[in-house]
């Protein structure tokens, strides 16, 4: 990458660094905004505003920023998503990728509400009209200061939805593991794949082994090649 679209992206970063305070402040309390810049995934926090999420300067994207890494720059817009906290706060998100004048994805533009008290005073007036219908579960993202509780995070979360251990998991769960991390953008971050070995207490060639199952049998299901 030659230093004038590293001069331009942070341009445009310190452009938006002042949006950040200006939308917090609008929304109030219940809102965090987050700039990232994801050529540094480790430390992609470059502005932050407000505190639903617990983000830091210097801390790294959550497991929606991995998500849009993995997509490069055929990444979307993700606006109005509901999704809860590990903590149990639910959380009104909108994520907007940042381009280039190429039209490359650089980094993201965030914007969290905490939306809590508002779900919890819903759930009140639909009990006291009677009406009883239960709310959708929500997914539960993993947001993080450090690249390395995301990752872990996800990992346990995708064991945890399979019959048990890895030592008790069948090759085609083992696969399905793998494809479930990829598919939730684990492997863009660098290192992850060690990382994911050292969760499991495997080898790093297993690893490598079955995320490359993984992502044969992704193409073969898509019509792609490997």
């Amino acid at each position: 990458m030659d230093s004038g679209t590293n001069a331009e992206r942070d341009a445009i970063l310190a452009a938006l660094t002042p949006v950040v305070e200006g939308i917090a402040a609008t929304f109030g309390p219940v809102c965090e905004v987050v700039l990232h810049d994801y050529r540094n995934p480790e430390k992609s926090v470059v502005a932050v505003a407000g505190s639903v999420t617990g983000r830091t300067v210097g801390g790294a994207m959550s497991e929606i920023g991995m998500r849009v890494l993995a997509r490069g720059d055929e990444a979307a817009d993700e606006l109005n998503y509901v999704t809860r906290t590990r903590d149990g706060a639910q959380v009104k998100s909108s994520t907007m990728v940042l381009r280039d004048s190429t039209g490359a994805v650089f980094g993201a533009l965030c914007v969290n509400v905490d939306v809590s008290a508002v779900t919890q005073v819903h759930s009140l007036l639909g009990a006291l009209a009677g009406l009883g219908a239960a709310p959708a579960e929500l997914p539960t993202t993993t947001f993080g200061n450090d690249i390395d509780s995301v990752v872990d995070a996800l990992v346990d979360a995708h064991q945890s939805r399979q019959r048990g251990s890895w030592a008790e998991l069948g090759r085609a769960e083992r696969v399905d593991l793998f494809g479930g991390l990829d598919d939730r953008g684990v492997f863009a971050v660098r290192g992850a794949v060690e990382q994911v070995a050292a969760r499991l207490g495997i080898s790093r060639a297993s690893a490598y082994n079955y995320l490359s199952r993984a992502r044969a049998a992704h193409d073969t299901s898509t019509g792609g090649t490997a």
